[in-house]
């Protein structure tokens, strides 16, 4: 018996004013999840910067067009996809912030934030529908809240990212 995950899906409006209501679901979602207060607003800045490009690159900040949000909460991790409906844009063509002709550009840091934020990060072009990324976080099982007893709230610093 496969146990299905938990599903939050939202659609909003490509405007930036629609990042606090993106961010107040993640927060409740992270804590549904079980993650402690550190990697809960890791999460919750992947998925602002996330959507921040889906808004203004990905849709061009076009009130017409829509960002679909879906969080899936699984036994081991949480997977989190963001769908805007622009042309796509090549991983590779996003420079590296820590370059050193790149240190003083804006551009680039929020993906170098999600990466850095995130266990997985996937970018999908799905032709006619727009471009899909893929944050996945995986939950320690030490900070899952145990039968009848109390969570024990302590951080794990994982340095692989």
């Amino acid at each position: 018996m496969t146990s299905e995950p938990s599903v939050v899906e939202v659609t909003l409006e490509s405007d930036l004013k629609n990042l606090e209501v993106a961010e107040e679901i993640v927060r409740r979602v992270a804590g549904t999840a079980g993650f402690g207060e550190e990697s809960e607003h890791q999460i919750e800045m992947a998925v602002h910067e996330s959507m921040i490009n889906a808004i203004w690159h990905g849709n061009k900040n076009d009130a017409s067009k829509r960002v679909w949000l879906r969080f899936e909460i699984y036994k081991d991790r949480l997977e989190i996809r963001i769908r805007d409906q622009g042309i796509g844009f090549n991983i590779n063509d996003v420079p590296n912030p820590c370059s050193g002709e790149n240190l003083l550009k804006v551009s680039g840091r929020g993906i170098f934030l999600i990466r850095t934020f995130m266990d997985e990060f996937h970018v999908k072009y799905l032709p006619g529908s727009g471009t899909e990324v893929t944050l996945v976080k995986r939950i320690d099982p030490a900070h899952q809240p145990k039968q009848g007893g109390t969570d024990r709230e302590h951080e794990s610093h994982n340095s692989t990212s």
